[in-house]
């Protein structure tokens, strides 16, 4: 199946080499561009994209206020990509803001091109951009600045023993294979208990369950 993406970056030179990396893959398929957040918002309603490369920082609209409107859009509007976030180190706040929102995951701009292919094609399969240690440091830090919970949600008593532990070690980073080997368990049985876990949290992706994670208290920013 061909991975339909758009790429939203007020840059042009960015969204020309962004695009023509991507549309040498033969899997995936660059349906349109725009230079802000409120033309990448009708350029998605247009297209229909599995994926948006989303920037932080543009004019007109920004990348978080144009992630709320497509993943969280009015009556009427059923389609719903998932947004991958390009970022740097200095807007971290901001792209934790952008994860609440409902962001698949993000990826630092100057990353490898390998690198790019790879998260779109894990975002495109449904899964969160959240293995890689630099994101999982970074998600912490956004959690160190914020107070922490010193009582767990109501919302974990939920989840089974064995769901419980399947969360905290997705907020941990590890991959589901890495939960399977670490658990014991089939991956497939692994993937069963996250989609538990969303269904009864009302959670989007994997991106959101290490957000829950860390702000219920079952996780505390700096722990091993």
């Amino acid at each position: 199946m061909t991975i339909r993406v758009i790429i939203v970056d007020d840059q042009t030179m960015v969204r020309a080499g962004f695009a023509a990396l991507l549309a040498a893959q033969s899997d995936i398929d660059v349906v349109g561009e725009a230079p802000d957040g409120r033309q990448g918002v009708e350029v998605s309603r247009s297209t229909h994209p599995d994926v948006v490369l989303m920037d932080v920082r543009m004019p007109e609209m920004d990348g978080l206020a144009a992630t709320r409107e497509l993943l969280d859009p009015p009556p009427g509007v059923v389609h719903r990509p998932k947004v991958l976030m390009l970022t740097t180190f200095d807007v971290d706040d901001y792209v934790y803001a952008a994860l609440q929102a409902g962001a698949s995951g993000f990826l630092l701009k100057d990353a490898p091109p390998t690198d790019l292919i790879a998260a779109v094609r894990v975002v495109a399969a449904g899964e969160a951009l959240l293995a890689p240690t630099v994101t999982k440091r970074l998600i912490e830090d956004f959690t160190r600045t914020r107070p922490v919970r010193r009582d767990r949600s109501p919302h974990l008593k939920s989840l089974t023993p064995r769901e419980l532990e399947v969360l905290e070690l997705i907020a941990r980073g590890l991959s589901n294979q890495e939960i399977a080997q670490k658990l014991v368990l089939a991956e497939q049985t692994v993937k069963t208990h996250i989609g538990r876990v969303l269904a009864k949290l009302g959670l989007r992706d994997r991106a959101q369950v290490v957000i829950f994670a860390y702000e219920s208290g079952l996780v505390t920013p700096g722990e091993q």
